[in-house]
């Protein structure tokens, strides 16, 4: 497959280049220190923060799936991906982005117990539910990824095999077909609105209760913290479901397609890039855990 230009300008695709290469720097070490640190300390040990490691594991494996092949289509002049390449990008982006979705109704939840059944949250959201829920996210995209793109990869596609996206994804791939892909279109917007429209109706009444709830709490550390929280978590939900859903629910024509890319690059880069700040800066748990974590490390050298 061919995969077009990012821009008609040369030049602003090496721009591209160090941009993205950093946002993936940033991604790596970012998400990989949330994992360390959720792992490393035992009073992260509960369920808010196995979710949160859960969330990047994923957004490690997600931008990793697809920057890799970007970086070289920024660098040279040659745009081709392989057939195999881009199924296996498909398949895991795909795998892997559903279950993003899914895992961030399941923090909603998570937040709306800790919020408004704060006496009752250890006993509802036990060990094994929290990992049962975990395996319903991956287990959900997994389904999802498997029956749509098995279903986009049987279409016969143009002879040019000109991908209009920067990466091999479901709406590209279907608007690079040859035959009517109606069935396909079909599939997608339904999967769109249980992956992504779903997803953001679940999680605004949820977290609409828990701002009520939060309001009820008399001390206003308590207020603040909570609040902190849950607008982490909603930042997240926005920044992620909201610019997929809009690639994915776009009408199909070319400025569409162009304004597809910026979003892609976004969901895709940028989001996983800003999850880790979004979290630790916001988060005084966290914080503290990691000093924690560089007191036992100076120590352990010392």
């Amino acid at each position: 497959f061919i995969l077009v230009r990012f821009s008609e300008k040369p030049y602003l695709e090496k721009i591209l280049f160090w941009v993205v290469l950093i946002f993936y720097c940033l991604t790596i070490a970012g998400n990989m220190l949330i994992i360390l640190v959720t792992s490393k300390d035992p009073k992260l040990h509960v369920p808010m923060y196995f979710f949160l490691c859960n969330l990047s594991l994923l957004d490690l494996c997600f931008t990793s799936s697809c920057v890799p092949q970007l970086l070289v289509n920024f660098w040279g002049p040659e745009k081709t991906i392989s057939y195999i390449g881009c199924a296996v990008q498909l398949y895991v982006f795909l795998w892997l982005g559903a279950t993003e979705c899914v895992l961030l109704v399941v923090m909603a939840m998570d937040r709306y117990v800790a919020v408004c059944h704060p006496l009752q949250y250890t006993a509802i959201m036990h060990p094994k539910l929290c990992l049962q829920l975990a395996i319903l996210a991956w287990g959900a995209g997994l389904v999802q990824s498997l029956v749509q793109s098995h279903a986009t990869l049987q279409l016969p596609f143009c002879p040019h095999r000109r991908v209009g996206d920067i990466v091999c994804e479901v709406p590209a791939l279907i608007q690079a077909s040859s035959a009517d892909a109606a069935y396909n279109e079909t599939q997608v917007s339904v999967a769109s609105i249980l992956f992504l429209v779903l997803p953001l109706v679940l999680t605004l009444p949820s977290y609409g209760a828990a701002a009520e709830a939060v309001l009820r709490i008399k001390s206003a550390a308590g207020r603040r913290e909570a609040f902190s929280t849950c607008a982490s978590h909603l930042l997240v939900v926005f920044l992620f479901c909201g610019t997929a859903t809009a690639v994915y629910l776009q009408p199909k024509n070319r400025c569409a397609q162009e304004q597809g890319k910026f979003l892609t690059l976004f969901y895709t880069i940028a989001t996983p890039a800003l999850n880790p700040l979004i979290y630790t800066l916001r988060n005084r748990e966290i914080k503290g855990a990691l000093i924690r974590l560089g007191r036992r490390t100076w120590d352990s050298q010392n």
